[in-house]
């Protein structure tokens, strides 16, 4: 069995989106005065909800099963579950120590109770599925339509957040980069709904666009590219109709689907098609330059008319933790992207010619 660099990738950034919702918001830190590990020793709460148990214990399973996936074959299948336990075991009663510090938040020790035991049963479905997702038709999967190598899995990640961010609803359609909320809150001036529709179409087809390009450069020389870019877009808008069920109501599960996101999911799909022609460097310049423009009309776009009835139903409760985790990915998303593709632009930059 071959270790999978993916694997640890993702374990990674599965750590750091762990932490970060567990601390958020992230704000308004005071010193309760007391001992911060207090909590394990405290009475059991008087009110348990079965929500609560349910997002600990399904918060921590992919850690468990990342973390076996990420030292699998370097540890045996017992070990790397141990190794898994442990380090839920260390990290979750950190965490809810430093939550002893936020306003916002409340420590407990039936929450590093059932953040261990999803670690555990990550870990064990870590264990069994190993040969199958290392070795099997997945891997097999992976090693036809995919490039080897690193870059390639950072690619792979890159573009599993960039389905992650579409579970924001409060997005435009493939928009990501708005750091508005993030820092200022501040909102731009109220335009017309016709401004609004072509602000929308442009920026829905540029990130669809540069997604693809993306994409495209790490499938592997031969694989069908243009099937698979249109199988991760068509999963992208399954995520994003998720979102909107679960969050909102029954009959705004397609409010996602503007006149704006129309227009741009055509003219995005005819942009890639064409692009996809290009040589791989002026593709990797392409999308970096579709990201970047797709980024600053994100930042400098009007007020959605079209979500602003919608958005108002929407109320976050107990999704405030992953809605704020999920703006944040789609925050930084373009970023990374962006490093990425200069990365991956360098690179072939520096190969000889043939």
């Amino acid at each position: 069995m071959r270790e999978s660099s993916l694997a640890r990738f993702y374990f990674v950034v599965y750590v750091v989106l762990v932490v970060y919702a567990s601390l958020y918001p992230l704000s308004g830190w005071r010193d309760s005065g007391g001992s911060a590990f207090a909590f394990l020793i405290a009475p059991w709460p008087r009110y348990v909800t079965a929500f609560d148990l349910g997002a600990n214990f399904f918060g921590y399973l992919p850690y468990g099963l990342l973390c076996v996936l990420a030292l699998r074959p370097r540890l045996r299948p017992a070990a790397a579950v141990l190794l898994a336990v442990a380090s839920a075991a260390t990290l979750s009663p950190a965490l809810e120590a430093v939550q002893s510090f936020l306003p916002a938040r409340i420590a407990s020790n039936v929450d590093v109770i059932t953040n261990v035991a999803g670690a555990a049963c990550g870990g064990l479905a870590g264990a069994w599925l190993a040969p199958g997702l290392l070795e099997g038709p997945l891997r097999r999967l992976r090693a036809e339509a995919v490039a080897a190598g690193t870059a390639a899995d950072l690619g792979l990640t890159l573009l599993g957040l960039w389905l992650f961010a579409q579970l924001n609803p409060a997005t435009l359609l493939f928009g990501t980069g708005d750091l508005r909320d993030l820092f200022s809150g501040a909102v731009g001036e109220r335009h017309t709904a016709e401004l609004f529709v072509s602000v929308e179409a442009v920026t829905t087809a540029a990130n669809l666009a540069a997604v693809a390009l993306l994409a495209s450069a790490g499938v592997r020389e031969g694989a069908p590219v243009r099937r698979l870019v249109a199988a991760l877009i068509v999963v992208a808008l399954v995520v994003k109709t998720f979102a909107f069920a679960i969050l909102m109501h029954a009959e705004h599960v397609l409010a996602w689907l503007t006149p704006g996101a129309l227009l741009g999911l055509a003219a995005g799909s005819a942009l890639a098609l064409t692009a996809m022609r290009l040589p791989s460097t002026a593709r990797l310049a392409l999308a970096a330059a579709l990201l970047m423009t797709a980024t600053v009309l994100v930042n400098l776009s009007p007020p959605n008319p079209y979500f602003a009835a919608t958005l108002k139903v929407w109320e976050q409760g107990h999704f405030l933790n992953f809605n704020g985790l999920t703006r944040l990915v789609s925050a930084a998303w373009p970023f990374a992207a962006l490093v990425y593709l200069v990365y991956l632009a360098s690179a072939r930059l520096r190969e000889p010619v043939r």
